[in-house]
């Protein structure tokens, strides 16, 4: 009779071969050969070395996994695990003190990075707005996706059209500065929120994706082609920067630093567009937490459940759908005309649908619902893909010519593929309702369906 144990190492064996085999013939074109432009054509080149690493390291995870996962009755880690929800779950409620530290983390993080990385100050900051850039666009996308369950692909045409209302109105008009232009491009995404939502009321799952997807791409479309109006490719340039109550941030005479009387450095621009998207994103968190405890917040999480018995219930889910495009489009609005002023240009091609991909990423491996699961989600996928490029060390392994900055976007699937794998419902997979009948319950995430909420 046949031993089990042997039996489940072959067949570990086995699928680890099969594995590492599939990316030996999907990855030949990829790593093994590369072509750069030469003189009288394309240079062909080999790295032998960079694909035999990448079969190696796939059928040892692999086989790893096998054995000590996925072909186990008892999984590693699965006891400490389950010990470690149990010690959670007897833990008192510290969520409001772990808020007010993140909140007081990040106000102090530029005087940290200026005190301890004074060569690379700049460098960090701007990484840092970057963060919170996409900390916002997740809260705002989570209104529509994570409260009220409705799948949007195309986010990123509210960004874009935030970041162009501002740069037109900021461009043709002189007396039109940042501050009255925000709440300006807020409300124009957020009518373009009522006009996607019209005609996607009567529609869910798959069908409601392609139709918000094709919105994105129909926004990219105009902004591309309308030359008169956006610039075409060409985009707008000339954007103003934002002031500190009429101080520009500029050398010499009437500027931030002599008005101030302190010495001039281009950090202070750096350090006043943090504080910006700074308030911004916590004004976008303490909005959502308290549109979550009122009415219509109990309405998404119901619509989110289960769409047709939020209508037995007699809510008006016309409406319910509407207000969470426009609220989470207005947000998209406010960190586009954000982006506008960072950068002091904009064009078609910082609003393709990768954007929408990133940004609902975020939303989903951070957990649907869940504010903090977005943050960590952020500093995860966008700083981490930043930080790509200081692992230098990496060109010891895979030789001399190998850029991590290259497979950031294979790097960034992989580790999609991972944390659904680990955690199919996110980093922060619970619900916690906003209506508590009796006694505060959190719900796990082993107890809903998986893309039904029930």
């Amino acid at each position: 009779m046949a031993n089990p144990a042997n039996n489940r190492v072959a067949d570990s064996v086995r699928d680890a071969f099969i594995a590492a085999l599939l990316v030996a013939v999907l990855g030949f074109f990829f790593l093994a050969l590369r072509t750069d432009i030469a003189p009288g054509g394309l240079a062909l080149s080999t790295r032998w070395g960079l694909w035999f690493a990448s079969i190696a390291i796939v059928f040892g995870v692999r086989l790893a996994l096998n054995l000590l996962v996925f072909n186990r009755d008892t999984p590693v880690g699965s006891g400490a695990g389950a010990g470690l929800a149990r010690a959670a779950a007897r833990l008192p409620d510290m969520s409001g003190w772990v808020n007010w530290a993140m909140l007081a983390a990040a106000v102090a993080l530029p005087f940290f990075i200026m005190t301890f990385f004074p060569g690379q100050q700049r460098q960090y900051i701007d990484l840092s707005i970057l963060i919170l850039t996409y900390v916002m666009l997740g809260w705002g996308l989570n209104i529509v996706v994570g409260l009220a369950g409705l799948l949007d692909l195309g986010y990123v045409a509210f960004y874009a059209l935030g970041a162009y209302s501002f740069a037109l109105l900021s461009t043709h008009f002189e007396f039109i500065g940042f501050w009255t232009a925000l709440p300006l491009a807020g409300i124009l995404a957020a009518f373009w929120g009522v006009i996607l939502g019209f005609p996607v009321l009567r529609l869910r799952g798959d069908y409601l994706a392609i139709v918000t997807l094709a919105f994105g791409e129909i926004i990219r479309v105009v902004l591309l082609n309308w030359y008169e109006f956006t610039g075409g490719p060409n985009g707008i340039s000339g954007i103003p920067k934002p002031t500190f109550f009429g101080l520009e941030f500029a050398r010499g005479e009437g500027g931030f630093a002599d008005y101030f009387g302190i010495p001039f450095s281009t950090i202070h621009r750096f350090v006043y567009l943090y504080f910006i998207i700074l308030i911004l994103a916590v004004v976008t968190h303490l909005v959502t937490m308290r549109l979550r405890r009122l009415p219509i917040g109990r309405a998404w999480e119901a619509l989110r459940e289960d769409e047709i018995a939020c209508r037995s219930l007699g809510i008006n889910t016309t409406n319910t759908k509407l207000t969470a495009f426009a609220i989470g489009a207005m947000f998209g609005g406010f960190a586009g005309s954000f982006f506008a002023t960072r950068q002091g240009f904009v064009s078609p091609e910082s609003f393709t649908f990768i954007e929408s991909a990133i940004i609902l990423a975020i939303v989903v491996l951070g957990g649907l619902g869940s504010q903090v699961g977005v943050v960590i989600a952020s500093i995860i996928m966008i700083g981490g893909m930043e930080m790509l490029r200081n692992l230098g060390f990496l060109s010891q392994i895979f030789g001399p010519d190998f850029d991590p900055v290259q497979y950031r976007m294979l790097i960034f699937g992989l580790a999609m593929v991972l944390i659904m794998v680990w955690k199919p419902r996110g980093l922060i997979a619970s619900r916690e309702p906003s209506v508590i009948y009796k006694q505060k319950k959190r719900i796990g995430a082993d107890m809903v369906a998986q893309g039904e909420g029930h």
